[in-house]
């Protein structure tokens, strides 16, 4: 890999994808700044390494601290950070290289630990990471890009926020399956991802202890009845979801068109009363839904494999995330709700940004081993990963040289067919339906 500044490598994607169009003033002019590229690019590189303006000033030539504080502040949003995010997905999703690692279908749900400082309303001390901060919360593509990202307290239930983050999701990568950890096992998330269209498959621990529901109570299997329990026990009030259908349909379509939140819908169904109708009956969905799965991961080993890859990649997105957003030893310095969710898109973006020039220089790597005559192997190219480090120039003095470089033009083909690990995937869903 050629060796890259982090800035320049920023730099470049800018003026391919022309992300940084998407930030400007409120009033939605022209912004009154001399290189507006440079500065978004500069801005993007700050506050998505998390070294924050002042600090930054001191390594960078020709801006303040601020300077760079105001336009963080008045030309970037949230609702533009997504903008840009989607711009990278959608570049990258038009790559061929991208093929190597999926179709796009897939994505993963997972979140991770960033600190923070106590004296703010969105703190919390985890009693799953034992000190204080908050959660990145990201949805990672089986291409390994970010496609949403979240920051939510350390307290709140994970779970709720894998649907909000797929409805928010803007790019032209829109999955269908959706893989998360132990915290996405829960029966009104299985219900409302079934209900939305979504293919809910979390990595479960200790699953060999959960329950199995029986359509009736005569129902009984040759060789798998032990799962189920006790005879004519553990059985799906079919009666139920039918008399609730209609409604369970209204609360779907309300989430889907955006009049009530996702994660609002399902953390009140999990502090609802056993004895409401709805929560019931999402219950009893949620439970035939999460029979099915557990049925499948059992008899389909390459559906296991498949969960068990997919939750490997967020979680090694999350390291690379962690490592891009270096500065301040990792510490969101922002008090305030809404600046600390900009701190963790600042960084998607940044990470995706990377991920985008990553892919591309793979691509050039394996067009040159072509032209010297090497046979290239799509399923080799498939366990090359984007989130490569050791090329990338961190620290240092960052020089701005690079910002009046405009590059040549990229090429997003490549000369190898993926047709094979298509075919595979064809196959292996297949097999899991045939079990």
């Amino acid at each position: 890999m050629p060796e890259r500044s982090l800035m320049g490598l920023v730099a470049r994607t800018a003026y391919w994808v022309e992300w940084w169009r998407r930030f400007g003033p409120p009033s939605g002019n022209e912004p009154k700044l001399t290189d507006p590229l440079g500065r978004y690019v500069i801005v993007t590189f700050v506050k998505g390494t998390n070294m924050g303006p002042y600090e930054a000033a001191r390594h960078i030539p020709g801006v303040s601290g601020h300077e760079l504080s105001y336009v963080a502040n008045k030309h970037f949003s949230i609702v533009l950070l997504n903008e840009a995010v989607a711009d990278l997905v959608n570049a990258h999703a038009r790559l061929d290289i991208s093929q190597a690692w999926g179709d796009g279908t897939a994505v993963a749900a997972d979140g991770t630990h960033m600190d923070t400082y106590l004296d703010n309303l969105l703190s919390e001390t985890s009693v799953r990471y034992g000190k204080p901060g908050g959660i990145a919360y990201h949805h990672v593509s089986d291409t390994y890009i970010a496609l949403f990202t979240h920051f939510i307290p350390c307290g709140v239930w994970e779970a709720v926020y894998i649907i909000e983050g797929l409805l928010k999701n803007t790019s032209q990568v829109q999955p269908i399956t959706v893989h998360a950890d132990t915290q996405g096992h829960s029966f009104p998330v299985f219900a409302l991802a079934h209900l939305l269209g979504f293919d809910l498959m979390p990595r479960i621990r200790n699953w060999k202890e959960l329950t199995f529901y029986r359509p009736s109570k005569q129902s009984e299997y040759v060789h798998v009845d032990a799962l189920f329990g006790e005879p004519g026990k553990n059985v799906i009030d079919f009666d139920l979801i039918e008399s609730q259908f209609r409604h369970l349909m209204r609360v779907a379509v309300s989430v889907r068109e955006g009049t009530i939140s996702s994660s609002t819908l399902l953390k009140r169904l999990r502090s609802g009363s056993r004895k409401n109708a709805t929560y019931a009956a999402f219950r009893e969905v949620g439970r035939v839904i999460r029979t099915v799965q557990l049925l499948r991961y059992l008899s389909d080993a390459p559906l296991r494999r498949r969960v068990t890859a997919a939750t490997n990649k967020v979680e090694s997105f999350n390291r690379f995330s962690q490592w891009i957003g270096f500065g301040n030893r990792g510490v969101i310095a922002d008090n305030d709700p809404v600046e600390q969710e900009k701190a963790i898109k600042f960084n998607a973006l940044l990470t995706n940004a990377v991920i985008f020039h990553n892919a591309l220089d793979i691509a050039e790597i394996v067009r040159q081993l072509l032209e010297e005559g090497w046979e290239i192997d799509p399923e080799d190219l498939a366990h090359i990963s984007p989130y490569l480090t050791e090329h990338i120039n961190r620290f240092g003095e960052y020089s701005t040289h690079e910002l009046g470089i405009q590059p040549d033009a990229y090429d997003p083909k490549l000369d190898v067919d993926f047709t094979p690990l298509r075919e595979q995937d064809l196959t292996a869903a297949g097999l899991g339906q045939a079990a």
